[in-house]
Protein backbone atom coordinates (compact mmCIF):
# COMPACT_ATOMS: atom_id res chain seq x y z
CA UNK A 1 0.00 0.00 0.00
CA UNK A 2 1.27 3.44 -0.93
CA UNK A 3 2.74 5.36 2.00
CA UNK A 4 2.75 2.27 4.20
CA UNK A 5 5.00 1.87 7.21
CA UNK A 6 7.84 -0.12 5.67
CA UNK A 7 9.79 -0.48 8.89
CA UNK A 8 13.39 0.49 9.38
CA UNK A 9 16.26 -1.03 7.47
CA UNK A 10 19.98 -0.61 7.94
CA UNK A 11 22.09 1.25 5.36
CA UNK A 12 22.70 -0.91 2.31
CA UNK A 13 25.93 -1.29 0.36
CA UNK A 14 25.22 -2.79 -3.03
CA UNK A 15 28.75 -2.34 -4.32
CA UNK A 16 29.68 -5.36 -6.44
CA UNK A 17 26.12 -6.69 -6.69
CA UNK A 18 24.92 -7.64 -10.15
CA UNK A 19 21.29 -6.74 -10.83
CA UNK A 20 19.10 -7.56 -13.82
CA UNK A 21 16.05 -5.45 -14.66
CA UNK A 22 13.24 -6.54 -16.97
CA UNK A 23 10.93 -3.69 -17.99
CA UNK A 24 7.65 -4.18 -19.86
CA UNK A 25 7.16 -1.59 -22.62
CA UNK A 26 3.35 -1.68 -22.46
CA UNK A 27 2.39 1.64 -20.78
CA UNK A 28 5.90 2.74 -21.66
CA UNK A 29 5.94 6.22 -20.12
CA UNK A 30 4.88 4.72 -16.79
CA UNK A 31 7.30 1.81 -16.89
CA UNK A 32 10.10 4.15 -17.90
CA UNK A 33 9.35 6.23 -14.79
CA UNK A 34 9.52 3.03 -12.72
CA UNK A 35 12.86 2.16 -14.33
CA UNK A 36 14.31 5.63 -13.76
CA UNK A 37 13.41 5.50 -10.05
CA UNK A 38 14.71 1.94 -9.73
CA UNK A 39 18.03 2.82 -11.34
CA UNK A 40 18.41 5.87 -9.11
CA UNK A 41 17.79 3.68 -6.07
CA UNK A 42 20.33 1.09 -7.20
CA UNK A 43 22.92 3.81 -7.76
CA UNK A 44 22.14 5.33 -4.35
CA UNK A 45 22.91 1.94 -2.80
CA UNK A 46 26.24 1.69 -4.63
CA UNK A 47 25.35 -0.61 -7.54
CA UNK A 48 27.51 0.40 -10.52
CA UNK A 49 26.10 0.88 -14.03
CA UNK A 50 28.45 -1.83 -15.27
CA UNK A 51 26.76 -4.29 -12.88
CA UNK A 52 23.22 -3.54 -14.10
CA UNK A 53 21.67 -5.28 -17.12
CA UNK A 54 18.42 -3.57 -18.16
CA UNK A 55 16.28 -5.15 -20.88
CA UNK A 56 12.79 -4.48 -22.16
CA UNK A 57 10.03 -6.84 -23.26
CA UNK A 58 6.66 -6.17 -24.92
CA UNK A 59 4.42 -6.53 -21.85
CA UNK A 60 3.95 -7.90 -18.35
CA UNK A 61 3.28 -11.45 -19.55
CA UNK A 62 6.72 -11.54 -21.17
CA UNK A 63 8.56 -10.35 -18.05
CA UNK A 64 8.83 -13.81 -16.39
CA UNK A 65 10.50 -15.51 -19.36
CA UNK A 66 13.19 -12.81 -19.56
CA UNK A 67 13.67 -13.05 -15.78
CA UNK A 68 13.98 -16.82 -16.16
CA UNK A 69 16.76 -16.44 -18.73
CA UNK A 70 18.59 -14.06 -16.42
CA UNK A 71 18.13 -16.38 -13.43
CA UNK A 72 19.42 -19.38 -15.40
CA UNK A 73 22.51 -17.46 -16.49
CA UNK A 74 23.83 -17.38 -12.92
CA UNK A 75 25.20 -13.88 -13.52
CA UNK A 76 22.89 -11.96 -11.18
CA UNK A 77 22.55 -11.48 -7.43
CA UNK A 78 19.03 -10.04 -7.75
CA UNK A 79 16.46 -9.23 -10.40
CA UNK A 80 13.76 -6.60 -10.78
CA UNK A 81 10.42 -6.91 -12.61
CA UNK A 82 8.92 -3.63 -13.85
CA UNK A 83 5.55 -3.23 -15.51
CA UNK A 84 2.19 -1.54 -15.33
CA UNK A 85 -1.17 -3.25 -15.79
CA UNK A 86 -4.17 -0.92 -15.85
CA UNK A 87 -7.65 -2.37 -15.47
CA UNK A 88 -9.68 -2.28 -18.65
CA UNK A 89 -13.20 -3.36 -19.46
CA UNK A 90 -12.47 -7.08 -19.80
CA UNK A 91 -11.15 -10.00 -17.76
CA UNK A 92 -7.77 -9.57 -19.45
CA UNK A 93 -6.56 -7.38 -16.55
CA UNK A 94 -6.99 -10.24 -14.06
CA UNK A 95 -5.33 -12.72 -16.39
CA UNK A 96 -2.25 -10.57 -16.99
CA UNK A 97 -1.96 -9.47 -13.34
CA UNK A 98 -2.35 -12.97 -11.93
CA UNK A 99 -0.14 -14.78 -14.42
CA UNK A 100 2.71 -12.27 -14.42
CA UNK A 101 2.72 -12.15 -10.62
CA UNK A 102 2.61 -15.93 -10.30
CA UNK A 103 5.44 -16.28 -12.81
CA UNK A 104 7.67 -13.87 -10.91
CA UNK A 105 6.97 -15.58 -7.58
CA UNK A 106 7.62 -19.04 -9.01
CA UNK A 107 10.95 -17.95 -10.46
CA UNK A 108 12.02 -16.44 -7.14
CA UNK A 109 11.37 -19.70 -5.33
CA UNK A 110 12.61 -22.03 -8.08
CA UNK A 111 15.94 -20.23 -8.42
CA UNK A 112 16.41 -18.99 -4.84
CA UNK A 113 17.08 -15.60 -6.37
CA UNK A 114 15.48 -12.41 -5.07
CA UNK A 115 13.19 -10.73 -7.58
CA UNK A 116 11.73 -7.36 -6.64
CA UNK A 117 8.28 -7.29 -8.20
CA UNK A 118 7.29 -3.77 -9.23
CA UNK A 119 4.65 -4.71 -11.75
CA UNK A 120 1.93 -2.23 -10.85
CA UNK A 121 -1.67 -3.43 -10.96
CA UNK A 122 -3.94 -0.41 -10.83
CA UNK A 123 -7.45 0.72 -11.63
CA UNK A 124 -6.44 3.72 -13.73
CA UNK A 125 -3.52 5.76 -15.02
CA UNK A 126 -3.73 8.28 -12.16
CA UNK A 127 -3.14 5.50 -9.63
CA UNK A 128 -0.16 4.30 -11.67
CA UNK A 129 1.44 7.74 -11.73
CA UNK A 130 0.84 8.16 -8.01
CA UNK A 131 2.82 4.95 -7.37
CA UNK A 132 5.47 4.83 -10.10
CA UNK A 133 8.32 6.70 -8.43
CA UNK A 134 7.91 5.14 -4.98
CA UNK A 135 7.50 1.59 -6.30
CA UNK A 136 10.44 1.92 -8.67
CA UNK A 137 12.62 3.22 -5.85
CA UNK A 138 11.40 0.44 -3.55
CA UNK A 139 12.24 -2.18 -6.18
CA UNK A 140 15.87 -1.08 -6.27
CA UNK A 141 16.10 -1.10 -2.49
CA UNK A 142 14.43 -4.50 -2.17
CA UNK A 143 16.76 -6.02 -4.78
CA UNK A 144 19.85 -4.83 -2.90
CA UNK A 145 18.54 -5.70 0.57
CA UNK A 146 17.46 -9.20 -0.39
CA UNK A 147 20.65 -9.94 -2.36
CA UNK A 148 22.71 -8.96 0.66
CA UNK A 149 20.53 -11.01 3.01
CA UNK A 150 20.74 -14.14 0.87
CA UNK A 151 24.52 -13.78 0.60
CA UNK A 152 24.67 -13.55 4.40
CA UNK A 153 22.41 -16.58 4.89
CA UNK A 154 24.41 -18.75 2.52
Amino acid sequence: MQGSDKGHSTPLNGQGLRVGIVQARFNDTLTTALAKACLASLHQHGVADADIRHVTVPGALEVPVALQAMARSGRFDALVALGCIIRGETYHFELVANESGAGVTRLTLDHGLPIANAILTVENEAQAWARAEEKGRDAGTVAVEMALLLKELQ
